[in-house]
């Protein structure tokens, strides 16, 4: 188990992904298609889509990997997803990861 843990980490270490953080910008291009979604601001105003502003970009290049790769399943991704090359992914992660957030922790009253 341990071997399979560190291959599994010297793969992602050596993947295009760990070196390469996307082109915010470029970025912002692609996200069109996302904003019906998950808002212009990476903020979602439906009920049934996550918030994208402020998430990791591991995170995010993960799921939309996980989503292209036909591992995590949604009808409204799957389209999406196709459209999208590894630098879009990378690109459109760059750009949610850049939008900051501030974070309000409810008071105690």
């Amino acid at each position: 188990m341990r071997g399979l843990i560190l291959g599994l980490a010297a793969l992602v270490a050596t993947s295009s992904f760990a070196h390469a953080a996307g082109d915010s910008a470029a970025g912002r291009k692609v996200m069109v298609q996302c904003q019906v979604c998950h808002g212009t601001d990476g903020l979602s105003k439906l009920n049934y889509a996550p918030n994208l502003a402020g998430q990791k970009y591991d995170y995010l290049v993960h799921a939309l990997m996980t989503y292209k790769a036909g591992e995590r399943k949604s009808q409204m991704m799957s389209q999406v997803i196709k459209s999208l090359s590894d630098e879009d992914i990378a690109n459109v992660a760059a750009y949610y990861a850049g939008i900051k957030i501030t974070v309000e922790v409810p008071s105690d009253k």
